[in-house]
């Protein structure tokens, strides 16, 4: 098995959601929100001596921003250069692994296709250790509060039925899986010149994916020639990648992959509630390179 391969009791667990009561679904480790059945304390624990590599090939994401998209494109990625395949069905989230699956990753060949949705505080600490190259995307925060919210009420193992105003409300006070965005991208903020560090965007690469697969391949040290990197782009479109989802993801590939837009936030947010979101960013992330880096005023207003 793989780095990337489906823990075992994956597809059980989304069939055993199906007879959970909501509020069983999410239980807090360190005052963070966590699904119960993915992530069990016990593999939030055990996460904290797994043993990175320099040369993993490491993705962090807050939930919807673009996460499952750039697993993707990274697998593209590599197979050209390496001409190793990392398929899977399952993303390749550190904190789903659990005791068992982590013994067999740590005995995967490399490069290793790992990725989280957790804290940079909460990451293993051998990450930094080994100073494993680490790209970080982000999304703006109103496009990604909706993303979040269709996909917790289409998800078996998250809570579901939620109105968009309560689940608004959770969102911006942190009460949701994985925590705050804001806290998140604070915290990445803080590392933007560390050299192992590479922070793009949602929106960016949506606007050129042939740049960002270029600059990607060159952080993760990744040799690819131009034609490469033209048809991996035309490959790692969200039109294509929706349509190859069933492959990828499954029953849940419309799940994972809903629209893909860029302002799709219009359609849902209150004027109240924008205005709410555009406080809690000018609050935070104004003034600050990843804030600029977003270009809230073009995307958010």
């Amino acid at each position: 098995m793989s780095a990337n391969a489906r823990p075992p009791t994956a597809l059980s667990r989304m069939e055993q959601a199906k007879d959970m009561k909501e509020e069983d679904k999410l239980y807090r480790y360190d005052g963070v929100l966590y699904p119960s059945l993915m992530c069990p304390e016990e593999h939030l624990k055990a996460l904290k001596n797994f043993e990175a590599r320099e040369d993993d090939v490491m993705l962090v994401a807050y939930p919807k921003c673009g996460f499952n998209w750039m697993v993707g494109v990274l697998r593209k990625i590599i197979a050209e250069a390496k001409g190793v395949k990392t398929e899977s069905k399952m993303p390749p989230l550190i904190e789903f692994f659990g005791p068992d699956v982590i013994k067999t990753v740590n005995e995967a060949p490399s490069p290793r296709l790992l990725g989280t949705h957790v804290h940079p505080d909460n990451m293993p600490a051998s990450f930094r250790a080994k100073k494993t190259k680490i790209l970080v995307i982000f999304r703006n925060p109103k496009d990604t509060a909706v993303s979040f919210y269709h996909f917790s009420n289409n998800n078996p193992v998250l809570p579901s039925g939620q109105s968009w105003d309560a689940f608004f409300s959770d969102f911006m006070s942190g009460d949701v899986p994985w925590g705050s965005y804001f806290d998140q991208a604070l915290a990445w903020e803080k590392r933007m010149d560390d050299p192992d560090v590479m922070i793009v965007t949602y929106e960016e690469l949506k606007e050129d994916l042939s740049d960002g697969v270029r600059q990607i391949s060159t952080f993760f040290g990744f040799s690819l020639t131009e034609a490469q990197v033209q048809q991996i782009a035309e490959q790692s479109t969200f039109s294509a990648m929706k349509q190859s989802s069933s492959n990828s993801h499954g029953n849940m590939g419309n799940v994972f992959f809903r629209k893909g837009e860029v302002g799709d936030w219009k359609n849902h947010f209150t004027p109240k509630q924008s205005q709410e979101m555009d406080d809690a960013f000018n609050k935070h992330l104004a003034g600050t390179r990843l804030g600029a880096k977003l270009n809230y005023q073009l995307h958010c207003k």
